[in-house]
């Protein structure tokens, strides 16, 4: 209840200071794609000109606390870099509402897209085992944002970053340059059976003919993307020896602490994070985060809602026993990012420090 109340507290004192800052706005997009029959919804967040707009919620459900901005409002002047958001599996762009809202209120341009097929109202089976096309909706994103500066602003040359949280952790190693190896990640879920990305992967079946496992093994590098933050990532065990260690963009891993029998930070993020490049990488683990402490905040009464639909889902409500309450631990991840980012891509190449995994 003590946890609950402190989380609640947090969650208006977020919402007064975004009504007493400039409003930031907010629209919806389709990104159209008749070739491959494969549209994809969008959202762009992004710094606004409007001073007397009225906020309105978005991203706000039964479930997930939402967050301010004003639809459709016209975008402010000048150049802002772009983050481009990738959700992890059954999610939705609403899970890092509050990751995308704060970036947008220091500045950045941030699209977010639903992946059909591992998005929470599109479970299309066929969709959902072109998992090469994940990395592809986030290139199409790009190009949407930068094709309209009218609507969402200009996107400032040499600053594109991705976030992806789980498999969108996964999603955004590859945008960034990593190859992922269908045979390697068969053998290792054979030593590794438990590991929810193994159950995942195996239930999208994504690798069935010689032809998917060609294009899972394709090189989805969007060579304008120039920073990438892979949160909680899963099917990294996956990705090659030799395209991690030649990771050729900064990367930052934030991995969550809390022990866990299907996604162990040390078989997961931390055997990630020992095979990136020492002089452009950052790995640090949150002891106090569950995998879910990444998505949205959850209200009152979520968890009991969440367990009468399907009993059990409102694990994604957890996080560490004991710990702080996700809001808090969800400033220090912002915290982390926006720091990260904020310094420009040649500087990052040689300021980052490297944490050594325990």
């Amino acid at each position: 209840m003590k946890k609950s109340l402190g989380a609640l507290l947090l969650i208006c004192l977020s919402w007064h200071v975004f009504a007493d800052t400039q409003p930031v706005g907010f629209q919806y997009a389709t990104l159209a794609d008749p070739r491959n029959e494969r549209p994809v919804e969008m959202v762009v967040w992004y710094p606004s000109a409007t001073t007397d707009a009225k906020p309105q919620l978005f991203g706000d459900n039964p479930v997930f606390v939402g967050a301010p901005a004003v639809l459709d409002a016209p975008a402010a002047k000048g150049e802002h870099p772009l983050v481009v958001l990738s959700h992890g599996n059954g999610g939705s762009w609403i899970n890092q509402t509050w990751l995308a809202s704060a970036l947008a209120h220091q500045g950045y341009i941030v699209a977010a897209v639903n992946h059909p097929g591992t998005t929470s109202r599109d479970r299309s089976p066929q969709a959902a085992a072109q998992l090469w096309q994940r990395p592809v909706d986030l290139s199409r994103a790009i190009d949407a944002v930068t094709a309209q500066p009218e609507k969402f602003g200009a996107v400032a040359k040499g600053r594109i970053a991705i976030v992806g949280h789980s498999l969108g952790g996964w999603t955004v190693l590859e945008a960034g340059g990593a190859r992922f190896d269908p045979e390697l990640f068969a053998r290792d879920c054979n030593v590794h059976p438990q590991l929810a990305s193994c159950t995942a992967y195996q239930q999208m079946n994504t690798a069935s003919t010689a032809q998917s496992k060609a294009r899972l093994a394709a090189d989805w590098r969007d060579k304008r993307v120039t920073a990438v933050v892979s949160l909680d990532p899963g099917l990294s065990r996956g990705m090659t020896d030799a395209s991690l260690a030649n990771y050729p963009v900064p990367i930052l891993v934030i991995a969550a602490g809390v022990p866990s029998k299907e996604l162990p930070a040390q078989l997961e993020s931390v055997d990630l994070a020992k095979r990136l490049p020492e002089t452009s990488s950052r790995y640090v683990e949150i002891s106090d985060a569950s995998h879910f402490t990444f998505m949205a905040i959850c209200k009152p009464g979520a968890v009991a809602m969440l367990d009468e639909d399907v009993p059990g889902d409102s694990i994604i409500c957890t996080d560490g026993e004991g710990g702080r309450p996700r809001a808090v631990i969800q400033q220090q991840v912002i915290s982390l990012i926006s720091g990260f980012l904020a310094q420009s891509p040649d500087s990052l190449k040689q300021a980052i420090t490297y944490k050594e995994p325990q």
